[in-house]
């Protein structure tokens, strides 16, 4: 299971994603709940290539500057801890003026088909 420890990925943000599209404010700029599932996404990519199926069970995260629609930013996933099927991750996300919100993220190792085999 050798991977890189840190990943980062790109992202235009999309109206789709402002928090006035999507109900969590008033005004058309990056929302909170989808910086947090950009985050999400890249600490799912980085265990994916771990070779591990995850969910993510834990976020802390401090949203700490605003941006609009069509800004190009950076999400990246630091593998903070890897103790059984927990996984820990440091979670930034960045534009050309720097950090936009920064926090952990946990996730869990699965089976899918167990998993899913529990909800019905």
């Amino acid at each position: 299971m050798e991977t890189e420890k840190i990943l980062t990925i790109e992202h235009v943000v999309s109206d789709s994603e402002t928090a006035d599209k999507i109900g969590s404010g008033g005004l058309p700029v990056f929302s909170t709940p989808s910086m947090i599932a950009l985050m999400e996404k890249v600490s799912f990519l980085h265990a994916e290539r771990m070779g591990l199926c995850t969910v993510g069970t834990k976020v802390n995260i401090s949203h700490l500057r605003a941006c609009k629609a069509g800004t190009s930013v950076k999400a990246t996933a630091e593998l903070l801890e890897l103790d059984g099927r927990r996984i820990e991750y440091a979670v930034r996300v960045e534009d050309e003026n720097g950090v936009m919100g920064e926090g952990t993220h946990q996730r869990f190792a699965i089976d899918p088909e167990r998993f899913m085999a529990k909800l019905k």
